[in-house]
């Protein structure tokens, strides 16, 4: 199974984005989105199941960013709004089972915010 992350670029504060990753459509899995930021270790922003739509925010991102799911498409999607610098990273998205850790991973889409 191949991860295929894309949407990544540059934006300006209080902009928007959608990221997506396409390949991620499994029963019983769950998709995440990550973000490495420079000095940073990688931080887990949302999660979200396959089969019934549970999602997951980080506290930096509630209320900003938006994850979900096209069944047709087989993508998880990730919308941010609202963008701050410290938004700036790479961009992951990963899977996994349900009981499992997350091992299956996209290539990073570089997101970077100016102020």
């Amino acid at each position: 199974v191949q991860l295929q992350a894309s949407g990544g670029g540059l934006v300006q504060a209080g902009d928007s984005l959608r990221l997506s990753c396409v390949g991620s459509g499994r029963t019983n899995w769950i998709t995440g989105w990550f973000r490495q930021s420079p000095g940073k270790e990688r931080e887990l922003l949302a999660h979200i199941t396959w089969n019934l739509g549970t999602t997951y925010y980080a506290d930096s991102v509630k209320g900003r960013f938006t994850i979900s799911r096209d069944r047709a498409k087989n993508t998880v999607y990730l919308q941010m709004n609202d963008m701050k610098p410290q938004d700036t990273g790479i961009y992951y998205c990963a899977a996994r089972s349900s009981a499992g850790s997350y091992n299956t991973w996209g290539q990073g889409t570089q997101v970077t915010v100016s102020s």
